[in-house]
C-alpha cells in the first residue's frame, strides 16, 4: 500500500520531453501504430463479376464479400445458373489470416507499449532518467518491436498480395464460361496498412539511437569499454 502511494505521489506531469526526439518520436509511433492495425482490422471488401446468360439482356451481378482476418474459405457466395435451377454454392479460396493477425497483434501491443512509456516519460521522467535499468529496458523492447515490425510488415505485404490475387475478378471467372469480371475490390485501406507498417519500422528503429543516448553505455563510455570511470 505504501509503495502504491509513493508511486502515485511521485507522478509529476512534464511535457518538456515531447520537445526532445525520444518523446516526439514516441508520439509518432503511437499514432502510426494505431493507423497500422486500424486499417487492417475490421476491413470488409467486395469483389464483383457478372453472369451473362444467353438470351438475357440483363447480366446477373455476383458480389462475394470478404474481410479481416482473411480466411477467405469462410465466405460463401452463390453463382446463379442460367437454366433456373438451384444456384451454385461456392467459396472464395485461401487462408491469409496468419500474416494479417500477426500484423495486427504487433500493432496492438506496440500501441500499449507506447501508451505505457509515454506515461512514464511525461509523469515519471525523474524515475526514468535516474535509473540505469529503465532506458536499457526501453532500448531492448524498442529494438524488439523494430524487428517485429520488419517481420510482420513483410509477411502482411506478401499476404495482401495473395489476397488481391484470390479476390481478383479475372481469377474468379476463369472456370465460368458465362461470367465476366467486374470491379476490383477497393483495397486502398489495406495498401495504406502496409505503408504504415514500414513507417513504424523506420520510426522504431530510428528511435533506438535516441533511447541509447539515455543509457549508461552512452553517458559513460568508459564503462562500455571496460575501463574504470574517472574521478
Amino acid at each position: 500500500m505504501d509503495s502504491i502511494q509513493t508511486t502515485v505521489s511521485g507522478f509529476s506531469l512534464d511535457l518538456g520531453l515531447l520537445k526532445e526526439p525520444i518523446g516526439f518520436i514516441r508520439v509518432l509511433e503511437w499514432v502510426f501504430t494505431i493507423f497500422a492495425f486500424a486499417t487492417t482490422g475490421g476491413y470488409s471488401g467486395t469483389t464483383h463479376f457478372r453472369v451473362e446468360c444467353p438470351g438475357s439482356k440483363d447480366p446477373i451481378d455476383v458480389k462475394p464479400v470478404f474481410g479481416y482476418p482473411f480466411r477467405l474459405a469462410a465466405y460463401p457466395y452463390e453463382i446463379p445458373l442460367c437454366d433456373g435451377s438451384a444456384k451454385n454454392h461456392t467459396f472464395l479460396q485461401g487462408d491469409f489470416s496468419s500474416s494479417a493477425e500477426f500484423f495486427v497483434c504487433v500493432g496492438v501491443f506496440g500501441f500499449l507499449y507506447c501508451t505505457a512509456t509515454l506515461i512514464l516519460y511525461l509523469g515519471y521522467q525523474h524515475v526514468y532518467r535516474q535509473t540505469t535499468r529503465g532506458p536499457l529496458l526501453d532500448l531492448v523492447v524498442t529494438a524488439a518491436f523494430a524487428f517485429l515490425w520488419l517481420v510482420s510488415s513483410s509477411a502482411w505485404s506478401k499476404g495482401l498480395t495473395d489476397v488481391k490475387w484470390a479476390t481478383n475478378p479475372d481469377h474468379l471467372v476463369q472456370n465460368c464460361t458465362l461470367c465476366k469480371p467486374g470491379d476490383f475490390p477497393s483495397m486502398g485501406r489495406l495498401n495504406a496498412s502496409v505503408i504504415f507498417g514500414f513507417l513504424n519500422l523506420i520510426l522504431w528503429a530510428g528511435n533506438c539511437w535516441f533511447i541509447y543516448k539515455e543509457t549508461s553505455f552512452h553517458k559513460n563510455p568508459t564503462i562500455e569499454e571496460g575501463g574504470a570511470p574517472g574521478p
